[in-house]
């Protein structure tokens, strides 16, 4: 007793240390148009602590800016970093209220220092109750949760689901289909937690909680700590890679023993959010980044290397934990990926239009291999990653017979699969409907004008 009383002073004594030393250094932001030809640069100084980089990364992935180059370092305690950032289409950041936020958020303190706040991470709401699901992936699955979930009154506001060598994850935002507010009664939740897991066939866990007590964390970051896996696996994805003549995600750890550090090198496809991924597993592994470099290659891969330590200041200790360093990374970057169709329904929202989509596929045959899924002012807008149960591509009928079922709401195929195709089916698009760009918009027949539909091959999409 007298031990842990003792820690726990020293540990008071840590707090109002660091309390101290923030406050005699807040965080300093610098927003540059000017240093870049070609991207907007941003530079952040701040007290450095287990996370900080994830922190910053987290307000430049969630306003879905591309992260073309950066640099990080600490020196002792002092946290330094560079990114040159474009928006989705290349530009510079210019918009006046982006830059405002961005500047507000990584000036403030408890930005940084989540322990300022109620809980690590973690802030209360009370407008939504919050549903997890962890378990084993099977076809027809979120189709049967979202019924259960209709059955029993719920109403789904928001929800991504991710799914990676056979495992799901899903973090599912719930409010009462009659009130329109969270669902607060504890009996209620248990019965939605029981019914749910019941659903899951024991195999999987469930977890609810609502009201003011209930506890809402970043979706993407919760995703992977849900997914976090350190087994095998990854072989597979690699020969599907090989197979699709995809660029395959090649991760190395390496000592540094001259510098006391462990030397982590990725190599693979860029894409949005890879940086974001890559440092939210290395933090919550409990690893700290010192140094970094991060830059995109020609051809569209993405080069990325760090020098960590444990947060006990010792390098990666054994081979054991070298390897489980390896794969944690590899499936963090592979999981965001979806192999197959990105169909987006826009819609007017209604109580179980979630849960009829999601039963069409399944009767169509469909599997779901990511969602996310949003409804705000009476608009419903859910983002699907669909193929056959086997992978394959899915088939123009099946696509009709969906658009059939559906009715009235816009069906959207993204990143079109013929931007890769056929010349003459890209000029017959774009003479259907001009500015449509590299979206095909599917009304009425529109199919007849994308002959080459029935053999489009498998697509590689990112968020």
């Amino acid at each position: 007793m007298a031990l842990m009383a003792a820690a726990a002073a020293r540990m008071d004594d840590h707090d109002e240390y660091a309390k101290l030393v923030r406050g005699m250094n807040p965080p300093r932001v610098v927003i540059d148009n000017d240093a870049s030809d070609d991207a907007t640069v941003i530079r952040v100084d701040s007290v450095n602590s287990h996370g900080t980089l994830l922190a910053v990364v987290q307000v430049i992935a969630d306003l879905n800016l591309v992260i073309r180059k950066a640099y990080f370092s600490s020196d002792g305690s002092w946290f330094m970093d560079v990114f040159n950032v474009t928006d989705r289409d290349g530009n510079k950041v210019v918009d006046a209220s982006t830059i405002s936020y961005i500047q507000k958020t990584l000036e403030a303190d408890d930005w940084y220092y989540p322990e300022a706040r109620n809980t690590v991470g973690i802030v209360p709401s009370e407008e939504y109750t919050s549903i997890e699901l962890t378990g084993t992936d099977r076809p027809g699955l979120l189709s049967e949760v979202c019924a259960v979930l209709v059955v029993m009154g719920c109403a789904v506001q928001s929800a991504e689901l991710w799914t990676h060598n056979t495992r799901i994850a899903a973090v599912v935002h719930v409010t009462d289909a009659e009130s329109g507010g969270a669902i607060e009664d504890a009996g209620r939740i248990a019965d939605i937690s029981a019914r749910l897991g019941n659903l899951l066939r024991g195999q999987s866990d469930v977890r609810a909680g609502g009201g003011a007590g209930s506890q809402a964390q970043h979706k993407e970051r919760r995703l992977h700590q849900m997914m976090f896996d350190d087994r095998g696996g990854h072989a597979a994805a690699d020969a599907d890679a090989d197979a699709a003549g995809r660029a395959r995600t090649e991760v190395s750890v390496t000592a540094c023993e001259e510098r006391g550090y462990t030397a982590v090198v990725v190599r693979c496809r860029d894409r949005p959010k890879l940086l974001f991924d890559t440092v939210c597993t290395i933090t919550d592994m409990e690893y700290v980044v010192h140094h970094g470099t991060v830059s995109a290659e020609p051809g569209g891969g993405a080069y990325q290397e760090y020098y960590i330590r444990h947060v006990d200041g010792h390098a990666v200790r054994c081979e054991a934990d070298r390897r489980r360093l390896v794969r944690c990374l590899e499936a963090a970057i592979e999981r965001r990926t979806a192999e197959g169709l990105e169909l987006e329904v826009r819609t007017g929202d209604r109580a179980g239009l979630l849960s009829d989509i999601t039963r069409i596929f399944r009767e169509n045959g469909l599997t779901i291999r990511r969602a996310e899924i949003s409804s705000s002012g009476g608009e419903a807008v859910d983002t699907f990653y669909l193929s056959d149960p086997q992978g394959h591509p899915v088939e123009a009928k099946t696509i009709e017979a969906i658009r059939a079922q559906i009715g009235e709401a816009t069906l959207r195929v993204k990143n079109n699969p013929f931007a890769a195709g056929d010349d003459a089916a890209r000029k017959d698009a774009g003479d259907a409907g001009a500015g449509a760009g590299t979206t095909a918009f599917i009304f009425g027949n529109l199919f007849k004008f994308y002959r080459p539909f029935q053999s489009f091959s498998l697509v590689k999409l990112y968020s």
